[in-house]
Formats: C-alpha cells, structure tokens, sequence
C-alpha cells in the first residue's frame, strides 16, 4: 500500500493573521455571551485595520490558492470567505496565544538558544518577541537571548515568522552551556 505524501504549506504572517481572523468569525457564530461577542468583535476589528490592503488582497489569493479557504460569490457582488477543514486546523495550530513548548518523554541533552540583534525602531516587535518565547516556555538566558531545553523548532519558527523578525534572529542547538547546572534546575533535570 502507497502512503499518502504529506504536502506542507508555507504561509505568510498576513496569512496566518486571516486563518485566525476567519476562525474569529466561527467563534461569533458559537458564543452566547453578548459580553464574549463584542470582545471577539473589537479584537477582529482592530487586527483587520492592522493589515495593508494590498498585502491583504495577495494573501488571500495565496490562501485560496492553498485550498485552506473557500470563496463564495454572493448575489450582491461581494465575496465571502470561509474556512474549509484544513483551513480550520491550520487555524488552530497557529494559534499563537496557547502556543507552548512541551517537554521531551527523554531529554537528549541539548539546549535550544535563539538569539536576536533586533534595531530600537523595531523595539514594540523586540519586546513583542520577548513576551511570546516567555510565553511559549523559553527562559531569558541574557536580554536577547533565550533558552529552552525542549525540542521546539517549530515552535519558533513559528514566533519568528508571527513577529516578521526573520532576519534578525538565530536558533542555536548547543551540547553544553557555562552555567549548565543552573538551567538544569530550572527545568527540572537531573
């Protein structure tokens, strides 16, 4: 019996954005809290005006393209898009604010450095990425560099590219570090 190759799709941070921005829309059709509601509103709302229109019409050619939306021609000459199953859990699997690096059944003895050289213009972004590998379950190793001992690739790529920071930050896999005893502790070791 043949296996199916797994095709993987290369969205932008645009693109995630309107995967995420669409499951909003799922998520008002479901809610019956009215104070729910209008929060899922102001949110949708602010990130939409966040996104530049031209890179919003590209984007949303790519997704069509990628088979994660489906676009529907209403009578009255507007379009709708919809999420299809694929397009949903893409969706969720980019959901940036439950994103979190889980530890490993067996630790292979690595450390996991990403290291960012990020410009002050660019400090809301810094600070930004700073709070999100916290989040995520990196631990700051100095100012602009963080560590985690978990196998997280992608997990940080996915940061990375949330945060359009690509050319700024690097991923270290490092066999040993100076002060080694003291991250052992903090995450739980031996």
């Amino acid at each position: 019996m043949e296996k199916k190759k797994k095709t993987r799709i290369k969205i932008g941070h645009v693109q995630q954005k309107i995967l995420l921005l669409l499951l909003g829309g799922l998520v008002l059709g479901l809610t019956r809290s009215p104070r729910q509601y209008y929060r899922v509103v102001r949110a949708i709302g602010a990130e939409w005006k966040e996104i530049n229109r031209q890179t919003l019409n590209e984007s949303i050619k790519r997704l069509y393209k990628s088979h994660l939306v489906i676009a529907r021609e209403n009578e009255d000459g507007t379009t709708t898009l919809e999420l299809n199953k694929k397009g949903k859990v893409m969706a969720l699997t980019f959901d940036a604010d439950r994103m979190k690096v889980h530890p490993m059944k067996r630790w292979d003895n690595k450390w996991r450095i990403a290291i960012f050289d990020i410009p002050e213009y660019l400090k809301s972004k810094r600070d930004a990425l700073r709070m999100h590998m916290k989040q995520i379950g990196f631990i700051e190793y100095q100012k602009s560099a963080f560590i985690t001992a978990w196998e997280c690739r992608n997990e940080f790529e996915f940061v990375v590219e949330f945060h359009d920071l690509r050319k700024f930050v690097r991923f270290i896999v490092a066999e040993s570090i100076d002060n080694e005893l003291h991250f052992k502790k903090l995450f739980y070791l031996k």
